[in-house]
């Protein structure tokens, strides 16, 4: 067939050096030495430490998620192990064997694809392949990639073989999912873990890419590409790849619009429509998204992850290193979480669950989908244990509202109120201070007064065991002091009631009514002041050593009095 000569101009580039197509970035900046393997340190080092010391296995065991650079140090492995003239223990790149492997002209090194030669007979062929010397390395290397796609019958034929090969073979066999391995495979290989590359390990090698490629990358949208990635570094160069095709400068703005993260906005608004209990509005929300061709299930799986960004955003210390979204989202989250119970979340979330689950058995995706959000918009309707709790926190919390709309207070913001645990309400005056201007007896009526009101209109806080689990992310031992206590909310005050004395002792510490502060918002949305409830008298300062003298003298001991 002969093709017109405009036609494969078009078709290819031309170079002096021949015909040559675009290599995506991936496969171009794949790492040729150990060194420019990025985020394996547990990897690299330890197989150029054995190749150094001459303790070379016969099979190797590379697992780990998809893109973290398993077949890559394979590759990488096999050149070494032939390599003619070694460099710290890793190919030197410039013999005719490491050129050979990288043309693929060296037939010693064969890499199998398991999932499409998963039968017994493409296993015993390479049994029998094996037997014969290499043609021209030192050493046979077979590389099984996704080797827990063999069938029970493929792994019992090459078990012999893996545990006693020849001298001159080794084999190195890679997995997503090494669960899927029989023990017996797994006993006779050396196993190396992969883990997910850091973000700021995936940022730097980004950044480098893109110099070499002559863009401009920004240290912002190189780590959201990363978070984007998750871990692996082959999806990242992919979405640079993306995002060069965008724009030479890659900023925060084309990486959102290169993933699809603009227009998000639907999520924040069905998740407002569930906490306002509006189904009409959820409904006519899912009509615009359907009639705009959005996927029912896609849209499902989106409103699950919105959920969850917003359960580890309510549950955790700082969630933002978890969460792979701009920082403009991640405010707009922070806002959203603040103000949402944690039961309703975790309620969301199950029923999200649950309609993906039965969508993918074949039900209606759009019934499906409208049928969950009825029920999170009317938790009445659903008998599950997680809407009960839902629904007992709300009827709880209904006593709680008239504090969201607090009438402003004329002159004062603070009201007098004696023997708080904090510098958030004075303290009394001490009568041991023996001033002749003593403004105790003129200020208790008012400060009586005070403490009275403040809890005459005090209501139970509902989500103080949410708040106390909260605080063990700051302080467990505080957390831990305040069990049994109960909690109540009165104007701009939030009043504790603690069996014991203790927590009071470490809650006038400025340091834990800060993390108090910080727990109570996180759960409320609110900054309070804190105070005692019930009128909890100040505790006296009790010299530890006065204390144990009198312990002293009461159990017969003399002690020496200055």
């Amino acid at each position: 067939m002969i093709y017109r000569f405009e036609t494969v101009c078009l078709a290819f580039n031309l170079s002096k050096g021949g015909v040559r197509l675009y290599q995506v970035l991936y496969r171009k900046w794949r790492p040729k030495v150990f060194a420019d393997v990025v985020g394996q340190p547990q990897v690299t080092v330890t197989l150029k430490n054995e190749l150094m010391a001459g303790r070379i296995a016969h099979a190797y065991l590379f697992t780990g998620s998809r893109g973290t650079g398993k077949t890559t140090c394979a590759k990488i492995l096999a050149k070494a192990v032939n390599c003619l003239h070694p460099v710290d223990g890793g190919p030197c790149g410039e013999c005719e064997i490491c050129h050979g492997v990288e043309n693929g002209s060296v037939m010693d090194i064969v890499e199998i694809d398991a999932a499409s030669n998963n039968g017994v007979d493409n296993i015993r062929s390479l049994r029998e392949e094996a037997n014969f010397t290499p043609a021209a390395a030192k050493y046979r290397v077979y590389i099984i990639d996704e080797v827990h796609m063999l069938s029970a019958g493929a792994f019992n034929a090459l078990l012999k073989t893996l545990e006693e090969p020849p001298a001159h073979v080794i084999f190195i066999l890679a997995t997503t999912e090494v669960h899927k391995l029989p023990a017996t495979i797994l006993s006779r290989c050396q196993r190396f873990d992969f883990h997910r590359i850091p973000p700021e390990d995936s940022a730097d090698r980004l950044t480098y890419v893109t110099q070499q490629e002559g863009a401009e990358l920004d240290r912002q949208a190189a780590l959201l590409i990363a978070r984007l990635a998750d871990g692996a570094m082959r999806d990242a160069l992919s979405l640079l790849d993306q995002c060069l095709g965008r724009s030479k400068k890659i900023t925060v703005e084309v990486v959102n619009e290169t993933a699809g993260l603009v227009g998000r906005e639907h999520l924040f608004e069905l998740t407002d429509a569930i906490k306002t209990q509006d189904s009409g509005r959820a409904l006519e929300m899912i009509d615009q998204l359907h009639n705009a061709s959005k996927d029912m299930a896609r849209l499902c799986e989106e409103l699950s992850s919105h959920f969850r960004n917003l359960m580890l955003i309510k549950t955790t210390k700082d969630a933002r290193s978890m969460i792979v979204v701009s920082d403009a989202e991640y405010e707009n989250l922070t806002k959203q979480a603040l103000s949402t119970p944690l039961s309703g979340i975790l309620h969301g979330l199950d029923t999200l669950q649950s309609a993906l689950e039965k969508m993918y058995r074949g039900g209606d995706r759009r019934i499906e989908f409208e049928m969950a959000m009825i029920r999170l918009c009317t938790p009445e309707l659903d008998s599950s244990p997680e809407a009960l709790i839902r629904r007992i926190e709300a009827l709880e919390s209904g006593v709680i509202k008239p504090a969201k709309a607090v009438p402003p207070q004329k002159p004062r913001e603070k009201e007098p109120v004696p023997n708080a645990p904090s510098a958030d309400l004075p303290q009394e005056p001490n009568p041991e201070q023996g001033t002749e201007n003593n403004t105790k007896p003129a200020s208790e009526p008012s400060t009586q007064k005070a403490v009275q009101k403040l809890q005459e209109n005090a209501q139970r806080l509902a989500e103080w065991p949410e708040v106390l689990q909260i605080l063990k992310n700051y302080s467990h031992v505080t957390a831990t002091a305040f069990n049994g206590s109960t909690a109540y909310i009165s104007g701009a005050y939030v009043l504790i009631d603690a069996p014991n004395e203790i927590a009071f002792r470490l809650l006038r510490e400025p340091a834990q009514r800060d993390n108090m502060r910080r727990a109570i918002e996180q759960v409320t949305g609110k900054v309070y002041n804190l105070g005692p409830y019930k009128g909890r008298t100040a505790e006296k300062t009790v010299d530890p050593l006065a204390e144990l003298a009198g312990l002293a003298e009461s159990e017969g001991i003399p002690v020496i009095k200055k």
